[in-house]
């Protein structure tokens, strides 16, 4: 009965994430952080340059937080890397320091680019204290006028979750990154083709080169990795049917390109 009941309490906690202290319609109060690469972010400063905020927060072993960790680096990376009108940062309950949140972005945050990381070095702990946050991960989002929009995104459901508390007419461009991700690599050029296919796929590089390809699916989870030194790799998948993305490091570049497993 003890452990049934330890089981619920979890399910009760993840369950219930949101933000305590701000309910919907509520000016939250400024904050000032910087990330794990000492860049500096003030959320005021944000909303008045026309930013939609949405806010992580996570602790580094937080199993669901692990989990969901992709998912909002996809959402990060399919709007433009904070380069247009939506933002999004994660900010740490205080467990943890620089070293151990980047080490979480490396194992958890999938094969995209990364929404910066405020760490317990960073300002994280005060941030999360005023936002009244006890469970984990929670996402809102502020909008104008330094408004809480949502304060309880959940369940996540892919990076649709988040596009669903777009405010009406609020309809933010699809954009390509120009900025480089967490891993700091340039770009590497490689061809793959089919796209969509039973698991039968072709890597064309630019030059015969030692390099590593690694598949990964829609929650961020290694389900392939190898190493090769030709130009032409091909691969035989054996996957379920899926969403994957496939990422190519080569001569200190790497890339990563989607495919659709039938």
């Amino acid at each position: 009965m003890k452990k049934i009941t330890l089981i619920l309490l979890f399910f009760t906690i993840f369950a219930n994430a949101q933000t305590g202290n701000y309910q919907v319609g509520d000016v939250v109060d400024d904050f000032t952080v910087t990330d794990i690469d000492g860049n500096e972010y003030n959320l005021y400063s944000l909303i008045a340059d026309g930013k939609y905020v949405y806010l992580d927060f996570f602790f580094v072993d937080c199993v669901p937080c692990q989990n969901s960790a992709p998912t909002f680096n996809e959402f990060f990376d399919k709007y433009g890397c904070n380069e247009g009108d939506v933002f999004c940062i994660s900010i740490n309950n205080g467990n943890d320091d620089n070293d151990r949140v980047r080490q979480y972005e490396i194992d958890h945050g999938g094969p995209f680019n990364h929404a910066p990381a405020v760490s317990n070095e960073g300002g994280g702990p005060a941030v999360d204290s005023n936002f009244g946050v006890n469970a984990y991960p929670t996402f809102c989002l502020i909008g104008p006028g330094n408004i809480m929009l949502n304060r309880d995104i959940w369940p996540l459901n892919g990076i649709q979750t988040f596009e669903n508390t777009f405010p009406s007419g609020f309809e933010p461009p699809v954009m390509q990154c120009t900025t480089v991700g967490v891993e700091d690599v340039t770009t590497l050029d490689f061809n793959i083709f089919p796209t969509v296919s039973k698991g039968n796929i072709n890597i064309n590089l630019q030059s015969a080169a030692a390099s590593s390809v690694a598949v990964y699916n829609t929650l961020g989870q290694q389900v392939f990795a190898n190493n090769y030194s030709d130009r032409n790799i091909n691969l035989n998948l054996q996957l379920a049917p899926g969403i994957y993305m496939v990422k190519v490091t080569a001569d200190a570049s790497s890339a990563t390109k989607r495919i659709v497993i039938e």
